[in-house]
């Protein structure tokens, strides 16, 4: 009774798993739901390092997950964020694990102009409370820049018209970066291109542009979107290069515009504020040099006509150079006379000096020096002596307590120590006795030349009277006899004393007198 009822309760319902109930709902789900197109707003967004987006879409009754793969969110123009309303086109499917539908998610798009222009203003605001658009962070545009570099589609007009109106204005060195003006490629390429310039060194290969145009033409909110990329306004503000934005025309206006150091309408206005008009600065030198040249030739003839005007009140030479003429007359009459008198005070000076030259005295310095050296000579031989038989006793004693090798080997050191200190002090006493030797020697010829024997050698001579020197005529008159010594000999005169070695004369010559 009991398995007839089991039976009606349970009836014909077939039976089965966890996986194949979740295997047939992801068919049915995905069988009706092939294609479809999702309007909602964006609310949580996650992106894991794989690279995959995840994201919940919703509206006031109802929220749906959403997955966008890493391929896919790759190619996206636009990048979800929290808040923002869009379009999601994709593939509704299950996800077993965790028993939860969701959209898989092929393309993504902002729900019209007024979604992407709230999500412009909420990143304009961010970055402008971050400090990105303050004006004390942009950098001056340099004057007449060497070379620029320019960030666009090398195919566009722009180029052209940027790279004509620098060949008007100011010709200039032109780096262009190729990068997409539109497009899902446009943003990374640009930040890139910005990055780039900035990577490049002074004097590398490749020269750093010193001024950077980042330029496009114009077109519609969405084809101007890359340039509203974070990523694009980050890097712009981070470049030390000053950087001139023309993105679109005049009344477009995107993010780059508020973060470059300068803005220009156009890409032509962009080239005509990176270098000014080279005739109007032709112009502007010419002008200056003939202000300059007229200013010069005024100040000249200023200057000239105060010169002129001093010099009136100025002494004339020949009035400045009387009293040094003057001067210079009586000092040069003065001079003979005072030569004269230097002279003979050098001549006194000299006489004083060589009056104390005596003879005498240098015959006693000699003889003084000799018996010095001798009597050190007499002193050296014992002085040795007593050393070397000092030295032997000492060795002698201590010849007790050493062994027989060591004292000789002691003695043979000594024996040479004591014979080289033996020759060096008799080589010392030679050189000594040989350097007093001829001192002695030059102090004799010293008292030779200064004695009066070489005078008389010259042609003079000494007169005596009575063994005293005869100096005046007086003298002589009143001396009995006279002694005249010459160089070769002494001759008497007078006191009946006969010529020396004189020889007889005949008696028609007279006598001597």
């Amino acid at each position: 009774m009991d398995l007839i009822d089991d039976a009606a309760e349970t009836g014909n319902t077939p039976e089965f798993t966890v996986s194949e109930l979740s295997g047939a709902v992801k068919r049915v789900i995905e069988g009706e739901f092939g294609f479809v197109r999702i309007r909602g707003e964006v609310g949580r967004v996650s992106r894991p390092r794989s690279g995959h987006v995840y994201l919940d879409l919703k509206d006031d009754r109802a929220v749906i997950a959403g997955v966008m793969w890493k391929g896919v969110a790759a190619r996206q123009q636009t990048q979800p964020e929290e808040g923002m309303e869009v379009v999601a086109t994709g593939r509704l499917t299950t996800f077993p694990g965790q028993s939860k539908y969701q959209i898989v998610i092929e393309d993504l798009r902002p729900a019209g102009a007024g979604a992407l222009m709230a999500m412009l203003e909420k990143r304009k605001a961010q970055l402008q409370a971050e400090g990105l658009f303050d004006a004390a962070r942009k950098k001056p545009l340099p004057y007449l820049p060497e070379i620029i570099g320019v960030v666009t589609s090398p195919s566009g007009a722009v180029i052209r018209d940027i790279l004509h109106r620098l060949r008007d204005r100011f010709p200039r060195k032109v780096l262009i970066w190729p990068v997409a003006v539109q497009g899902a490629a446009c943003a990374p390429e640009v930040a890139r291109a910005i990055t780039g310039f900035n990577a490049l060194s002074d004097g590398g290969a490749l020269p750093r542009p010193d001024l950077l145009i980042v330029a496009r033409g114009g077109g519609s909110v969405e084809d101007l979107w890359g340039f509203n990329e974070e990523i694009v306004a980050r890097a712009a503000a981070a470049s030390d290069i000053p950087l001139i934005s023309a993105v679109g025309h005049e009344t477009d206006t995107t993010l780059i515009d508020f973060v470059s150091d300068r803005r220009a309408p156009t890409p032509t206005a962009a080239a005509e504020l990176a270098v000014p008009v080279r005739m109007e600065l032709l112009s502007w030198v010419d002008e200056a040099g003939a202000r300059m040249t007229r200013a010069m030739g005024q100040r000249a003839e200023a200057r000239g006509q105060r010169l002129r005007d001093l010099a009136r009140a100025l002494p004339r030479p020949e009035a400045l150079l009387q009293g040094p003429r003057q001067r210079l007359d009586t000092r040069g009459d003065r001079l003979p006379q005072a030569l004269i008198r230097l002279v003979d005070r050098q001549r006194l000076r000299l006489s004083d000096h060589a009056g104390a030259l005596r003879p005498g005295t240098l015959s006693r310095t000699v003889t003084a020096e000799r018996q010095r050296l001798s009597d050190r000579i007499a002193r050296l031989s014992p002085a040795l002596e007593r050393l070397v038989k000092g030295r032997r006793e000492a060795l002698a004693r201590r010849a007790d307590g050493l062994s027989l090798r060591p004292l000789q080997r002691d003695i043979s050191v000594g024996r040479e120590r004591l014979d080289g200190l033996e020759r060096r002090l008799i080589e010392a006493g030679r050189q000594r006795n040989l350097a007093l030797r001829q001192r002695l020697d030059a102090l004799d010829r010293l008292r030779e030349t200064l004695g009066y024997r070489e005078t008389l050698r010259r042609g003079y001579a000494v007169v005596r009277a009575d063994g005293n020197v005869v100096t005046t005529k007086s003298a002589a008159e009143k001396s009995a006899g006279l002694e005249i010594e010459f160089a070769d000999g002494k001759l008497k005169i007078g006191g009946g004393a006969a010529p020396r070695k004189a020889k007889p004369k005949p008696p028609e010559q007279g006598s001597l007198f």
